[in-house]
């Protein structure tokens, strides 16, 4: 019977799973924050915006965050996700159009 040492690589990955958590739910906030200004908004301009706002460190109106890199299949995965929580709707006449 041998003791392993205790494995660090767990500790690590841990650490990973809650930053990408906390830059899902910083996304998810920009994306509703968007759409509540826009009302209504095509989602390659939804986007284009988010992008934007991570880059220049802009969560809303004086609220402030550190900018970090955001990619546009971290913003469609996040859309993805608020569509299948029922906050974001597509139009039906036109399914590129978010609301």
């Amino acid at each position: 019977l041998r003791l392993l040492p205790q494995q660090r690589y767990l500790q690590a990955q841990r650490a990973e799973v809650g930053a990408l958590e906390r830059k899902r739910n910083v996304l998810c906030c920009l994306i509703t924050r968007v759409l509540k200004a826009e009302k209504q908004l095509h989602v390659d301009n939804l986007v284009f915006r988010v992008i934007a706002a991570c880059q220049k460190g802009e969560l809303g109106p004086g609220l402030q965050f550190l900018s970090f890199c955001c990619h546009s299949v971290d913003v469609l995965s996040c859309v993805l996700h608020l569509l299948s929580q029922g906050y974001l709707r597509r139009q039906e006449d036109r399914p590129h159009v978010l609301e």
